[in-house]
């Protein structure tokens, strides 16, 4: 099925804007500027709003403005106003188990231990959806990874996030097409 709807998770505010967790705000905000277009505040969805068109498919952006741990929220407001059924959702996070400069597309899964993830899923009530995952390491001690994920990466490893922000991008079009085999033999490869 064709993606109608792309999500960035991260948490709202410009103190949190450059922070690790906020890598899937951050390839929104590049696919926003690429196509030229610009977000609106949209309190029923909890978030920030655009429509795009991707492969000649109509495909919304948001991007939630309530914390990551209730992101799921803004994500079930806009998919049931519009009708976009999970399988047709593709959200973008970051991700403690892939290096930096690494993306990765999956259908499906648990939450990993990811809040927006969680609360994705239990807003919508499945894990069923796809998800652009976008590396950013690991801290190395499980209790670091909370002080890890809220603070800014150093400029070596933002260049990484970022090669890896321009793969994910350029696999879009074909993701959204709903060719993920393609996309994914491109990215993975």
């Amino acid at each position: 099925m064709a993606i109608q709807l792309i999500v960035g998770l991260g948490n709202p505010g410009p103190q949190y804007a450059d922070t690790r967790h906020n890598a899937g705000a951050w390839l929104i905000e590049k696919l926003a500027e690429q196509a030229g277009v610009h977000f609106s505040e949209q309190k029923k969805f909890s978030g920030l709003h655009t429509r795009i068109i991707l492969q000649g498919q109509e495909c919304h952006l948001l991007l939630p403005t309530t914390f990551m741990n209730r992101s799921g929220q803004a994500v079930r407001a806009l998919s049931q106003f519009y009708k976009i059924p999970p399988e047709a959702i593709l959200l973008v996070h970051d991700e403690l188990d892939l290096p930096p400069g690494i993306a990765k597309i999956k259908w499906d899964g648990g939450h990993g231990g990811h809040n927006g993830l969680r609360d994705t899923i239990a807003h919508l009530g499945t894990s069923g959806f796809y998800r652009l995952r976008i590396g950013i390491g690991h801290p190395g001690q499980r209790h670091e990874v909370v002080d890890y994920v809220l603070h800014n990466p150093g400029k070596a490893e933002r260049e990484q996030i970022d090669k890896a922000l321009i793969k994910a991008l350029a696999i879009l079009p074909d993701l959204v097409k709903g060719d993920e085999q393609k996309a994914m033999r491109v990215l993975h490869g």
